[in-house]
């Protein structure tokens, strides 16, 4: 099967579009990475999408327009898929804008992702897969992270690498740094663990638009020029959901720019922009390397928009020096980029075979769900095609 993998995350930054060819050998899923584009949003649609994000309040009317404006991206991507494909794919996967993650009392109770996916069948004329997150959500589960499916394909716990020193093979970790920092640990004779950290680039992001008026600090260049705030760190660190156990999961309804207002307003004097950049850098490196040493894990292979940052490469290096190594999945044949666009695609082909791509250890939930609604293009070529009734019969 060639299928198309589209995937937007918390940064809004674009969508990633990646075709990729699955054969199935046995018990071995061959991937074959056909291409990868990435498609950035316009600096209104990203307004947009802000504006409608929480704390933010919104109308039913807004909510419409922007799905189908998503949906229209979201279809140029696909288009755009199906041209890496070599010009015919099976199937895309558009799991859409998440805009919201409704979460209780540590429980989801339900997530809202927008993108009309008619749209985007329309446009390719294959069948497209949706609302992946809903399903493990119905079970119970926290519908995040997803990614772990993929993960634990890739990270087979019979090559883990020896630790650093030549201790016995132990856990391996797949990191993602996105709007919001996952791992997924994959250790031998263990289930399969992932959860969300907490901020990767979301509070950094939200921090560089106040302070500098850019939608990012380009190659932690700021960050690297700042010192750390320790009484800022000490408050950012006391948030009560990195104790939390898992199954967990978050996003910008909990980080978000207000939230970083909040942490800064006690602190009595004005904190300069590179400090704050270096605070919230190092904030995201001590909660992903805590998390790491958590799970005594050897080897980290990260991927996301935040391994293009070398500041917190080098800081996450630095914290597990002698404990474990730091990676990009590009050295496992995965553009660090595209990975998760590549992982959605993987659920994809999972779906289509009525396979569960949801990690029950992972998200909590009662049950192994196969992920995702389908919309049709057009008639399944795997279903007879009946004339066109031209009348309804009631049998009493």
């Amino acid at each position: 099967m060639k299928i198309v993998g589209l995937m937007s995350g918390t940064s809004y930054d674009g969508v990633d579009v990646v075709a990729a060819e699955f054969t199935a050998d046995g018990d071995t899923l061959r991937l074959r990475p056909l291409g990868h584009r990435e498609l950035a949003y316009p600096d209104d649609l990203r307004a947009e999408i802000g504006a409608l994000l929480p704390p933010a309040a919104t109308t039913i009317e807004a909510v419409c327009r922007l799905d189908n404006r998503l949906g229209e991206v979201f279809a140029e991507a696909a288009v755009a898929g199906v041209e890496l494909a070599g010009g015919a794919a099976d199937a895309v996967v558009s799991p859409g804008q998440t805009v919201f993650h409704w979460v209780e009392d540590g429980r989801v109770r339900g997530t809202l992702q927008l993108g009309a996916p008619a749209r985007v069948a329309a446009r390719v004329g294959v069948p497209v897969l949706h609302d992946l997150r809903s399903a493990d959500v119905a079970a119970g589960g926290q519908g995040a992270p997803l990614v772990p499916a993929f993960d634990a394909l890739l990270l087979d716990p019979a090559a883990s690498p020896r630790a650093p020193g030549g201790a016995a093979a132990g856990a391996r970790a797949a990191l993602n740094l996105g709007g919001i920092a996952n791992l997924t640990v994959v250790a031998p004779g263990a289930p399969v663990l992932g959860y969300d950290v907490g901020p990767a680039n979301a509070l950094l992001d939200a921090a560089a638009r106040r302070f500098l008026d850019r939608p990012c600090d380009v190659d932690g260049a700021r960050a690297a020029a700042g010192r750390v705030h320790e009484a800022l760190l000490a408050r950012l660190l006391a948030e009560p959901y990195y104790a939390a156990p898992p199954p967990k999961s978050t996003g910008k309804e909990l980080f978000h720019g207000g939230y970083l207002d909040a942490a800064l307003a006690p602190l009595g004097e004005p904190v300069a922009a590179d400090d704050v950049l270096a605070t919230l850098t190092e904030l995201t490196a001590r909660t992903v390397a805590d998390a790491c040493d958590r799970h005594r894990v050897t080897e980290v292979v990260a991927a996301g928009g935040g391994v293009r940052n070398p500041t917190l490469r080098a800081r996450l290096a630095a914290l597990g020096e002698g404990r474990w190594r730091l990676r990009t999945t590009d050295e496992l044949g995965v553009p660090a980029q595209a990975k998760e666009a590549y992982a959605f695609a993987l659920l994809g082909w999972l779906s289509w075979h009525g396979l569960p791509g949801a990690v029950p250890s992972v998200t909590g939930a009662s049950r192994a769900a196969v992920l995702g609604s389908w919309t049709p293009a057009g008639p399944s070529a795997a279903a007879p095609r009946p004339p066109a009734p031209r009348r309804l019969v009631v049998d009493a």
